[in-house]
């Protein structure tokens, strides 16, 4: 009997791999729905849903399996070709996972809306597979003597550990599911060794089966995919053909396994090399011709058993495993320690000369940043994890607003920070429901403009050096400039005469309450949207820009950091206080004497023979200019397509910085993303330069609040 910590534990590990299955459903109806003759697409999902079945057998939940148990059956029948795939039974299919994870979120759910809706997919599913007998029965029978003639019969050794009980695992279910593949003979063997030693905890029984069944290998091992790592199995093919509809070869099977293990699979091949060639293609008439079995037997009788099996070969190692994020995450911590830790012993080092402290503190920082980057690559994820939620979104919002919609994600192999992931859900949930809602028309405004009436929404991400970009692009109406303008003046942002470029008009989209929206829906419209995906791109450290052509399209880019935890970064002063900005914008480094920056009225500098404007760091923190350097080190840093210059008293060098979250006195101010500690244990705060920039370029143009 599992304690109740470990039936939480097994839950937990069950709704992870349920979460998995859950996707993987989705996404192949979603595709089947552009695919729908895709066999091996329908292979897919069934073997998702047969998964699902058996996992929630094995915890317990019968409400779960048996409604899942119905759903299976359309899907096995589609396989079959006993159905003809349609939208009705993938929609029926989308709202039955719906229904599923509800179920498992909340097993108790007994309220009167979940039963009735239960209730209903159930009818509708009964219904669905009334249609098993209204297509052509000749289409039927040839269906069924191509399933019959890839008919095979295996033999599986069952073997499972002493310990199988341990995590709620039941191997009668497992064979059960076995039963449902086909024709099944089961031979139990019980080996209870002392009985001093004997715990009736334990599992001291194995099987030997064997099962006639048109699946193949795959789908067989499927049933053990859950305790795979807590038995051993051993799946060997023994004949193309229903074996156990052949008299002569049940005759010879003995009516119990328990006293000895004598059913195995040497045994079973020579009953088959034994049987008579003539009898078998006279019982086994779903052979098409009588050759092919005796050319089948003949090749069973001089072949060597060993390399006749077709056994799934064993795994020797286990490539990869499931970690839990807490586990990630407290690593990353510790990682993060030790490389602050490791700039401190570097700056004891250098300034205590011993050249053996120095090869040990290099050797130090050499490992430190090769198990930084270890444990970085481990806490990325593709960010096809998150694009692939969008998917039913997009089908079931633009059949709401009676839109035809294609939706493509590409570059869903990109790998990002799994920090980053989580909190980009509703910011990208929020531009692809505004695309859906604003940007695309209706069907006939898109052939009245000349247009494809099913307009695209497209999903892009890629790398861009140190950067991540997500795009958001659709064919849509596009922005108007003007519109944005003019709805600026009315609200009072800008005024009349305030010369704007196209990029920064489009960018007052962002400032709270704006909204071009003629009418508020359910959707969007309110003005309360865009400022706040605005804050929370800004918030991971990113970056957010428009670009629109009227009734040719909208694309909106998102520009990111690979990470949130540990950054290359250039260690600055100002005054007395160390910052720190982040390499990844950082162009090139200059000195100039600090009276011309002074004298100049204009806010620019000109390097290699080209202007760009400045901050001057002093004077934005309010330093006094008394305790100023002669010369002031400029640093041009780029986001974007903009350069600016950031004005410094010194550059210190390169730094690993370990990002720590601000207090609330620096919650408020844009120039600042977090802050670190250098080894000599003061507090360095880390500069944003993607927001200095842009505050410099948009607020000057801006009316004062």
């Amino acid at each position: 009997m599992l304690s109740e910590k470990d039936m939480l534990d097994l839950r937990k590990i069950f709704l992870e791999e349920a979460d998995d299955l859950f996707n993987k459903i989705e996404e192949g109806l979603l595709t089947l729905e552009n695919s729908p003759e895709d066999k091996s697409l329908i292979d897919a999902v069934f073997r998702s849903i047969h998964t699902l079945k058996g996992s929630s057998g094995m915890i317990g939940s019968t409400r779960v399996t048996e409604f899942v148990h119905n759903l299976e059956t359309i899907y096995d029948n589609v396989r079959a070709g006993h159905l003809l795939l349609n939208s009705d039974i993938i929609d029926c299919g989308l709202k039955s996972m719906d229904h599923i994870k509800k179920l498992i979120s909340d097993p108790d759910s007994n309220g009167e809306q979940d039963i009735k809706n239960e209730k209903n997919l159930t009818e509708r599913i009964l219904k669905i597979l009334e249609g098993i007998g209204k297509i052509d029965k000749s289409e039927t029978q040839q269906n069924s003597i191509e399933l019959d003639n890839k008919t095979s019969t295996y033999h599986i050794s069952f073997q499972p550990n002493p310990d199988i009980f341990d995590d709620g695992s039941n191997p009668l279910l497992l064979i059960d599911e076995l039963s449902e593949l086909g024709e099944t003979i089961a031979f139990p063997h019980i080996d209870l060794g002392s009985i001093k030693k004997f715990n009736p905890k334990k599992c001291y029984t194995s099987w030997n089966i064997i099962l006639s069944t048109s699946e193949n290998h795959t789908l067989i091992s499927d049933v053990f995919i859950f305790v795979e790592d807590n038995c051993d199995i051993e799946i060997t093919h023994l004949y193309d053909g229903n074996l156990l509809s052949i008299k002569s070869f049940t005759d010879q099977l003995p009516t119990s396994d328990l006293s000895s293990n004598v059913v195995n699979v040497d045994m079973l091949k020579s009953i088959v090399s034994g049987l008579q060639i003539e009898e078998v293609t006279t019982e086994f008439d779903t052979m098409a011709e009588g050759t092919k079995s005796d050319n089948t037997m003949k090749n069973m009788e001089n072949s060597d058993p060993e390399n006749e099996a077709k056994s799934i070969p064993k795994i020797d190692s286990i490539s990869s495993i499931r970690v839990s994020s807490d586990k990630l995450d407290e690593l990353m911590n510790h990682v993060s320690e030790l490389v602050t830790s490791q700039a401190g012993l570097d700056l004891y080092a250098k300034n205590n000369f011993d050249p053996t402290l120095d090869a040990i503190a290099d050797n130090i920082e050499k490992l430190a940043r090769q198990l930084r980057d270890i444990a970085f690559d481990m806490t990325l994820i593709e960010i096809e994890n998150l694009f692939s939620r969008f998917h039913r979104s997009v089908r079931d919002i633009s059949s709401q607003l009676n839109k035809s919609v294609s939706f493509k994600t590409i570059g869903g192999e990109t790998e990002l920070d799994k920090k980053i992931i989580e909190n980009l859900a509703d910011p990208l949930m929020h531009l692809i429901r505004n695309s859906l809602d604003h940007g695309i028309e209706t069907k006939e405004e898109r052939v009245a403009k000349g247009k494809p009436e099913k307009g695209t929404i497209k999903l892009t991400a890629f790398y861009s050096g140190a950067k991540i970009l997500i795009q958001i692009e659709d064919d849509g109406k596009g922005i108007d400039p003007e519109k944005i303008r003019k709805k600026a003046i009315k609200n009072g942002l800008i005024q009349k005469d305030t010369n704007l470029t196209e990029k920064e008009i489009f960018d007052l989209i962002f400032v709270p309450g704006f909204s071009l929206a003629a009418n508020v829906t359910d959707l969007s419209g309110r003005g309360v949207g865009m400022d706040v995906v605005r804050k929370n791109v800004l918030d991971l450290r990113g970056n957010i820009s428009v670009e629109s052509v009227v009734d040719q399209g909208t694309k909106i880019t998102i520009e990111l950091p690979l990470t949130l935890s540990v950054i290359d970064g250039l260690q600055v002063t100002v005054g007395d206080t160390n910052y720190i900005i982040p390499l990844s914008v950082v162009d090139k480094c200059y000195e100039l004497k600090r009276e011309d920056l002074l004298n100049d009225f204009n806010q620019l500098v000109v390097l290699d023979e080209e202007q760009y404007p400045y901050v001057d760091l002093r004077k934005e923190f309010n330093y006094s200019d008394e305790s100023a350097p002669e010369y002031s080190s400029i640093i041009l840093v780029q986001s974007n397509e903009n350069k600016m210059c950031i004005c410094v008293d010194e550059i210190i060098g390169e730094y690993q910085a370990v990002l720590k979250p601000v207090g609330k006195f620096y919650r408020n101010q844009k120039f600042v993303s977090g802050a670190t500690i250098l080894g000599d244990g003061t507090i360095a705060l880390v500069l944003d330069a993607s927001n200095i920039i842009t505050k410099q370029n948009i607020n000057q143009k801006l009316m004062p609040a």
